[in-house]
């Protein structure tokens, strides 16, 4: 399913909506979790990708959208297993508009609840994901890179 930012284009978003997915998907190995909505004071962070679509925010754009698997993710940690997850936008090709971004959430609930639990210390089977043919990342056009959050874009 995948769930569409309501508030206008800007360059990352949260989704503190999907917290109680992420709480069901961890509740086995982590009895409480917190989402933390300012996000400051990280004691861990890490990158990584989550998957979603976008259309371009320009009502007279002749792209009408695309889809990206490398949609880029910050993943901050807090004492007492508290979180935030930051995901960073990507930008029109044609004509260099903010998009708006449609995440898969199941892609999203997938790589925050690992990551919660690596970080708990559950020990798990390292996920690796196979790098499929497709068309090169291009970091001009997104945020993750600009931001110097995105594995794509040399951080």
């Amino acid at each position: 399913m995948a769930r569409k930012s309501k508030k206008q284009s800007k360059t990352s978003y949260t989704f503190p909506s999907l917290h109680q997915d992420v709480s069901e998907a961890v509740s086995s190995d982590i009895s409480k979790i917190w989402f933390n909505k300012q996000g400051d004071g990280a004691r861990r962070e890490y990158t990584t990708h989550v998957m979603g679509k976008f259309k371009c925010s320009n009502g007279g754009c002749s792209n009408h959208g695309w889809g990206s698997k490398k949609v880029a993710i910050l993943i901050k940690g807090f004492p007492g297993n508290g979180y935030n997850a930051v995901v960073f936008n990507q930008r029109c090709r044609d004509c260099d508009r903010l998009g708006v971004l449609a995440l898969d959430e199941t892609s999203y609930v997938e790589r925050v609840s690992y990551r919660l639990k690596k970080w708990a210390g559950i020990e798990m089977e390292e996920q690796y994901f196979s790098r499929r043919a497709g068309p090169p990342h291009e970091s001009e056009f997104c945020e993750g890179c600009k931001a110097g959050y995105c594995r794509e874009g040399g951080m």
